[in-house]
């Protein structure tokens, strides 16, 4: 199995910035790593992922302002968050997901608060 550590987070005005960055123990082959994140009663949300080849893909919120980057021989992930706004406040989850054997694995997640 996977394992994920995220770090960063925290709390920012609106505006500012952020990094979350996303460690995957293990030797389970990854294909995707992203983050989602879940505000306060509403239902958990894609926000980006990226694919072993470099693939991108952004929740339309976000576009402009978050990048996902990652590092395949380091197994990380990092979501770098400009411009933060009030609506980006929420718990942020980082993912991994494998297809041989497959698998889905989550981590615990880490909040980003954003001061209007």
């Amino acid at each position: 199995q996977v394992q994920l550590v995220e770090s960063g987070g925290g709390l920012m005005q609106a505006g500012g910035s952020l990094r979350l960055s996303c460690a995957a123990s293990g030797s389970l082959s990854i294909n995707v790593m992203g983050w989602y994140r879940q505000a306060q009663g509403k239902r958990r949300e894609l926000v980006a992922t990226i694919t072993s080849g470099g693939s991108t893909n952004y929740v339309d919120s976000v576009k402009g302002r978050f990048t996902i980057t990652t590092d395949n021989a380091k197994r990380t992930t990092s979501l770098q968050m400009n411009s933060l706004k009030p609506e980006d406040t929420a718990v942020y989850y980082c993912y991994a997901q494998g297809s041989w054997p497959r698998y889905e694995s989550w981590g615990q997640g880490t909040q980003v608060t954003v001061s209007s």
